[in-house]
């Protein structure tokens, strides 16, 4: 199946790494007009340019190339700033109107035994992922009613859906990101827009790299995959520009496991790496006082 982007704008949140890097580069290929939004101006300029980018918006506002040119630009954003993230909507819909997003910025600041939580690190990581996705549903949902449709794709997580102990936040605040993918398909179908979420499995990314070269994380993800390999940055980015396309124009409301089978299973045992620091006791919430 090919896909085409011609003459379309989308928006990349978190797109100076990883799966955001990926889709960013699989549309720019594909023709599109890309704005990739991070907290990282560096970054982002080292992957625009890569990615045959022009010159940070907010040093003057880049010029688009012809139609059917690739082009990424670059704009330093944080998503739980709601102003910025409006603005970083408008600068997508340079050409008129903007045709879809893909969210993947979020995080976690948490990790550890739920009765030992930093409670000021949880809110920090609630107000990243699930009031970022907040902000950037509501603004670019706007856009894309105005504009008579498109597609909003957000990047979850297996922890969403298969508990992962010691992760803090992370898995509550994925599983809050699906559930608002859900309510806003059910709410902008009227209006042509499809949402849908990603929740991918262990993928091979800097932030996953302390697991892979663990070797008893690395064996207890294998034996709870089906598939016997990692997931690589394209596996990901290859559903969301289907979800996309008009490939995808009856698909929405869904969220979809890309994880080599392992929701089937089982979350990770994450005790080889945790109980160093927290004690056998500490894993199972004994607190000292």
């Amino acid at each position: 199946m090919q896909l085409s982007f011609d003459d379309r704008s989308y928006l990349i949140t978190g797109g100076g790494s990883g799966i955001g890097r990926a889709v960013a580069a699989g549309l720019a290929a594909a023709g599109a007009d890309v704005l990739i939004v991070g907290r990282g101006a560096e970054r982002l300029a080292s992957v625009a340019a890569e990615l045959g980018g022009s010159a940070r918006l907010d040093e003057g506002e880049a010029k688009l190339g012809p139609p059917g040119e690739p082009r990424v630009r670059h704009l330093a954003a944080d998503i739980t700033d709601e102003d910025g993230v409006a603005a970083a909507v408008e600068a997508a819909a340079q050409r008129g109107r903007l045709h879809g997003v893909v969210h993947c910025a979020g995080g976690s600041e948490t990790i550890g035994p739920i009765t030992q939580i930093d409670s000021a690190a949880w809110r920090r990581t609630v107000d990243l992922n699930v009031n970022g996705t907040m902000h950037v549903l509501k603004h670019a949902g706007r856009a894309l009613v105005r504009g008579g449709g498109g597609s909003f794709v957000g990047i979850s997580s297996i922890a969403a859906s298969n508990t992962h102990r010691w992760f803090g936040a992370y898995g509550p605040t994925k599983s809050a990101v699906d559930h608002l993918l859900m309510l806003a398909a059910d709410e902008l179908g009227a209006s042509s827009v499809r949402v849908n979420g990603i929740r991918p499995g262990l993928t091979r990314t800097e932030l996953v790299a302390p697991i892979l070269d663990s070797p008893e994380l690395s064996e207890d993800y294998r034996v709870n995959t089906p598939l016997p390999r990692v997931g690589e940055v394209d596996d990901i980015a290859g559903l969301a520009l289907f979800l996309l396309s008009d490939a995808a124009s009856w698909i929405t409301g869904q969220v979809i496991n890309v994880d080599g089978g392992q929701g089937l299973r089982r979350g990770p045992d994450f005790t080889a790496m945790l109980e160093p620091a927290f004690g056998a006791d500490g894993l199972r919430g004994v607190v000292g006082k």
